[in-house]
């Protein structure tokens, strides 16, 4: 098999370009967005997108992890869109036109925060100490072990208080 290098796989493209216009306007947006400077500041905004952007680069931990987590960003993406595609077919009426339900959303809200905290597990390489200390060597770390299915437990409470009906349901 041949391999065809191109522009874009090129490493310094990947780990260099790429994450760095990512952050850059990623931060960008963000201050634009938010106003934290102030109104009509976007050469401030430029200027300190650019510094973050800068030190993203520098560092080739940080740059792994952006490199490690955009294909699942993209992925999780697709199939988000699929689905709303596929509910909007469903949940679609002539007078609202398409309106997510509020239990929908934060159902997709909830997977997405726990998918993306295990992709970042994965992407640091923590997630081989946790699988490994919870499910292999789970009597050496017993207090860790316990701690974590005590937290489990309790976040799975926690739902289930705030999100039953109300008694004026």
């Amino acid at each position: 098999n041949m391999v065809i290098e191109t522009f874009l796989s090129s490493p310094f493209v990947v780990r260099i370009i790429l994450p760095f216009l990512l952050v850059f306007t990623l931060v960008f947006a963000i201050l634009q967005k938010s106003k934290i400077l102030g109104e009509d500041k976007s050469q401030v905004d430029s200027l300190i997108a650019l510094s973050i952007a800068l030190i993203v680069v520098t560092f080739s931990w940080s740059t792994d992890i952006i490199i490690n987590i955009m294909p699942f960003l993209a992925v999780s993406l697709v199939v988000i869109l699929s689905f709303l595609l596929i509910y909007g077919f469903v949940a679609t009426d002539k007078e609202n036109g398409f309106k997510i339900n509020n239990k929908v959303m934060w159902g997709i809200v909830t997977l997405g925060v726990i998918t993306l905290a295990i992709a970042l597990l994965v992407a640091t390489g923590q997630w081989d100490y946790i699988y490994y200390t919870l499910f292999v060597d789970y009597q050496q770390n017993s207090v860790l072990t316990n701690t974590i299915l005590f937290l489990l437990v309790a976040g799975a409470m926690v739902a289930v208080i705030f999100t039953g009906k109300k008694k004026s349901d």
